[in-house]
C-alpha cells in the first residue's frame, strides 16, 4: 500500500508516536490510539503494574480478551 500522507502523530501515556497511515484510515487510527491510551491509563492508575512496557502488554491482553469475547458472542 503506497500512501504519501505524512505520518500522523498519536499520544499514548504522554508520549508522541508518529504512525504512517493512509489518509482514509487516519480517523480510525486516532480512535484506536485514544482507546489504547485510556486502557493503559486505567492499568497505570490502579498502581499494581509498573513500567510502560508491562502496562502496554497488559492493555494488549485486555483488549485481545475483549475482542475474543465479542467474537464469541456473535457465534452464540
Amino acid at each position: 500500500m503506497s500512501d504519501n500522507s505524512p505520518p500522523i502523530k498519536v499520544q499514548i501515556l504522554g508520549k508522541e508516536y508518529p504512525v504512517s497511515c493512509p489518509a482514509d484510515e487516519q480517523h480510525d487510527l486516532l480512535v484506536a490510539a485514544r482507546y489504547l491510551d485510556e486502557k493503559m491509563r486505567e492499568i497505570r492508575d490502579i498502581g499494581r503494574i509498573i513500567g510502560t512496557e508491562r502496562i502496554a502488554v497488559m492493555a494488549a491482553l485486555n483488549i485481545a480478551h475483549e475482542l475474543l469475547q465479542q467474537k464469541q458472542r456473535r457465534l452464540d
